[in-house]
């Protein structure tokens, strides 16, 4: 009975947060606490979101294309980046630190510069995506290679099994739910990056649009394009944690025995 009503209570619990949110946001607009021409009405968002719904959807094609084909690629280079840094140990301690660096510096900072090099086209944005999301994935699967089971790799090792054996059954297995956990992020991340590249050049996208409607002051559909782009992240952290769950079911049974 307890382990239900946690369960409800930790289910209710963001829905009434978001609720009381829109709530305060509401009265200080209607009361005008704050003038209505910095923050918009809920109700005013809600309207251009709907009346621009259209629009937005046809740019959010431009701004997914960038950030599907970043993350992507931002995948593939990661994977075989920490394959390689587990593999081999001198790789690791020379480009852990360079990793780490990378992330300090501000995209804000790389986009005119990427759009300075590559153009108005999707290149900049593409490697800015990649910039971007490639850090949480390879860290997440450097993190999963390096804690996998010492016992069993020394097991597979007894019983004639080679690097791929051990790699195959061990260390990727053991890595997917690290994987999946930088994956979340980096799904979130791609949209972000592909918007603020945007921002600084480019002719279609969210963040183009976002621009545009900015200058115009109109300042109600600047907010609708920011809750559609957080919606658009919702849904691909979504699709990434269903995904896992396809890949790893043996994980959510043992979870869900436990809870039960």
């Amino acid at each position: 009975m307890t382990k239900k009503l946690q369960s409800i209570t930790n289910k209710i619990a963001p829905a009434a947060a978001v609720a009381a949110i829109l709530i305060i946001w509401y009265f200080c607009s209607d009361f005008e606490v704050v003038p209505a021409y910095m923050l918009p009405s809920p109700v005013s968002v809600v309207k251009a979101f709907v009346s621009n719904f259209g629009i937005m959807l046809r740019q959010a094609a431009v701004t997914l294309q960038e950030a599907f084909y970043g993350l992507l690629i931002g995948i593939i280079l990661a994977f075989i980046l920490a394959v390689l840094m587990d593999r081999f140990d001198f790789l690791y301690k020379a480009l852990y630190p360079v990793l780490v660096i990378t992330q300090t510096i501000p995209t804000i900072a790389i986009a005119p510069l990427l759009v300075l090099w590559m153009g108005f086209d999707m290149a900049p944005k593409i490697t800015l995506v990649v910039i971007t999301t490639f850090f949480p994935v390879s860290i997440g699967l450097l993190s999963g290679f390096r804690s996998v089971d010492k016992d069993a790799v020394n097991l597979m090792r007894a019983m004639g099994a080679g690097r791929f054996q051990i790699f195959r059954h061990i260390k990727f297995p053991g890595a997917l739910p690290s994987f999946f956990s930088g994956l979340r992020i980096s799904a979130s991340y791609s949209v972000v990056g592909a918007v603020v590249s945007e921002w600084l050049g480019g002719f279609e996208g969210l963040g183009v649009y976002m621009t545009r409607v900015k200058k115009a002051y109109a300042f109600d559909k600047m907010f609708a394009v920011i809750a559609f782009i957080s919606i658009v992240s919702i849904l691909l952290m979504g699709i990434v944690s269903l995904t896992e769950r396809v890949s790893m079911p043996w994980l959510f049974k043992n979870k869900n025995k436990k809870e039960n």
